[in-house]
């Protein structure tokens, strides 16, 4: 994982990152959001509408910032790819202030069975109109596309800008790292398909909400897979060895880890786990791992 590149960072500054497209970035560094998360506005600078996508934190200045890009734009939609508390907390105020829906993910349920996960997700967000896969949203020279792609949290979605075949991929594909997948909401299994549905398409670039615009798309999308297999062959081999917990998988799989990010990588390896014990080949008894 890279380290976060030294200050300045362009925060709080509308960026042109393509004609129809401008990202302001929020103020919450750390070491999950790398610079901060990137809100996008998309829609000719000079037109009468834009949409919003992952409008951030509920954070004064980012909102402020925003709306300073927005200019004399009607917003059109608020638009979300998920929830977690780094995207779209800020849509509620933002909405307020611009009169615009709130459009996009789902809301996220988790299952009240199952191990609690929602400290990290925003359980505010109340959006107006839930897109499905394929759905559209219009304005004047742009049109945004739904494209569903669960993994990462099971309400994930990408929106495809049909206009200059950009993809606009959330925390599914990231210009810096790669996507942390956490059960029980997060399914490995669910992330690499929707990685195998982003291979089929022929997008010419993404822009993540964290990290450069990525301009060879498939290119990285094919290393992804790569890497998660070969995360999934170390775990098997692990396994192989020897039966062991989770936490025992860390220190052979994660040479130099920064010790922040301990927590993630376990979460990561749980979710290789659970999928391989979906597919027959692993089995867990009192949190010890073993191959089935």
């Amino acid at each position: 994982m890279p380290a976060i590149p030294p200050k300045p960072w362009p925060t709080g500054k509308a960026e042109q990152v393509e004609p129809l497209v401008l990202r302001v970035l929020a103020p919450n560094p750390s070491p999950y959001t790398y610079t901060g998360t990137q809100t996008y506005l998309v829609g000719p600078e000079g037109g009468p509408d834009c949409a919003v996508i992952d409008p951030g934190p509920a954070e004064p200045d980012h909102i402020d910032a925003i709306l300073d890009a927005i200019g004399e734009r009607r917003v059109a939609a608020i638009m979300c790819t998920h929830t977690h508390r780094d995207h779209s907390p800020a849509a509620a105020p933002l909405a307020e202030r611009t009169a615009a829906p709130v459009v996009g993910c789902a809301p996220l349920v988790l299952k009240t069975d199952l191990p609690r996960a929602d400290e990290a997700f925003d359980t505010t967000y109340a959006p107006d109109r839930v897109l499905e896969d394929g759905e559209q949203m219009r304005g004047t020279g742009w049109t945004l596309t739904a494209v569903a792609t669960p993994g990462h949290t099971s309400n994930h979605l990408c929106f495809a800008l049909e206009e200059s075949g950009a993809l606009f991929t959330g925390d599914h594909v990231m210009g810096w790292s790669t996507s942390v997948v956490i059960p029980p909401d997060g399914d490995m299994g669910d992330y690499m398909a929707s990685l195998d549905r982003l291979m089929a398409r022929e997008d010419q670039v993404y822009h993540s909400a964290h990290g450069a615009a990525i301009t060879k798309p498939q290119q990285l999308v094919r290393g992804m897979i790569g890497h998660r297999r070969q995360r999934e062959n170390q775990i098997l081999r692990l396994m192989g060895e020897r039966a062991r917990p989770v936490a025992e998988f860390i220190p052979d799989m994660y040479k130099g880890l920064d010790e922040r990010l301990i927590g993630a990588a376990k979460m990561s390896v749980t979710a290789h786990l659970i999928d391989l014990e979906k597919r027959g080949m692993a089995t867990c008894v009192d949190e010890v791992w073993r191959p089935a």
